[in-house]
């Protein structure tokens, strides 16, 4: 079976469209047309069902898509194993990480990884919790920075630091005035929450149900940052994650900081990546480094 019309496949199964997925695989649209129909022969079955304004794939083309992606991820572990018995680290590796921790984290490590490793290639994919997680089943990542807990037997994971949360207020906030909070503070508060689809609204949700506390229904914001401004514009409280309030991030005017008692809520974040992959021992090394980050970070 020709690994390439695998590929092709594969990349029209994503895009639904002949003419850009043979642009994303950088060869002409009949070139890419041929040998989909090529494989179609091969394995004397309809994969795709064309038509002028939209590609679909058939039922049997679903499965075997799904095959078809893990088979090419296999394809590209054999050829990492083989270059990194070169140079263990060279190469490229991709990994996601979900949007409220990218922006705080990453400017802390990714120094050093290219100190280390200067002939690494590092993608950064900025995915929510599930896509991340799917791409990861895809083949599609090396690897994921996630909050446990990982609901699935194909991954493996390794623990990194626990994230402390904090509590935002405007200035004006009675709970402004405290030096600390206590869970009990929270009964009957409203919270600001994201949109759904963010492992921090969850998280966050979680804490609300554990203090007594409710979501505010009328806002959800779509970013960390809304989330921010509206707490700085007087329009309720959130809770924030540590490091979304450390250096570099720039002071916000009439936003109140106020740490958790302790034991106080937080999220465990870990570096999670296929069983099956070749990578293990080059990703425990990632590993290390994003776990030895300064910890005044993770200060409340």
């Amino acid at each position: 079976m020709n690994l390439r019309a695998v590929h092709y496949l594969v990349t029209l199964a994503d895009i639904r469209h002949f003419s850009k997925a043979a642009e994303r695989c950088h060869v002409s649209q009949p070139t890419l047309s041929t040998q989909i129909r090529k494989l179609e022969e091969e394995l004397d079955v309809q994969l795709v069902e064309r038509s002028p304004r939209k590609v679909m794939l058939t039922e049997v083309g679903e499965e075997i898509v799904e095959r078809a992606r893990a088979m090419l991820a296999d394809a590209d572990a054999i050829r990492a194993i083989a270059r990194r018995s070169k140079d263990p680290h060279s190469g490229t590796m991709r990994i996601g990480i979900f949007p409220t921790l990218a922006p705080y984290f990453l400017p802390h490590v990714v120094p050093e990884i290219r100190k280390r490793f200067p002939r690494l290639t590092l993608r950064l994919f900025e995915e929510k919790t599930e896509d991340v997680i799917e791409m990861l089943r895809q083949g599609r990542l090396d690897a994921g920075l996630l909050a446990l807990p990982i609901e699935s037997e194909q991954l493996a994971s390794r623990v990194l630091f626990e994230e402390p949360f904090v509590l935002a207020v405007p200035d004006s906030h009675p709970l402004s005035r405290r030096q600390s909070i206590k869970m009990e503070d929270l009964v009957e508060e409203e919270l600001l929450l994201l949109e759904d689809g963010h492992c921090l609204r969850e998280q966050a949700l979680e804490v609300c149900h554990l203090a007594g506390a409710h979501e505010q229904l009328d806002f959800h914001a779509t970013s960390m940052e809304t989330l921010r401004q509206m707490v700085a514009a007087g329009t309720g409280i959130t809770l924030m994650p540590v490091m979304a309030v450390k250096p570099p991030v720039a002071h916000t005017d009439n936003l109140s900081i106020r740490p958790f008692s302790q034991p106080g809520p937080k999220r465990t974040i870990a570096l999670v990546w296929r069983k099956s992959t070749a990578l293990g021992g080059f990703l425990e090394e990632l590993a290390d480094i994003f776990s030895s980050i300064d910890p005044e970070l993770l200060k409340p």
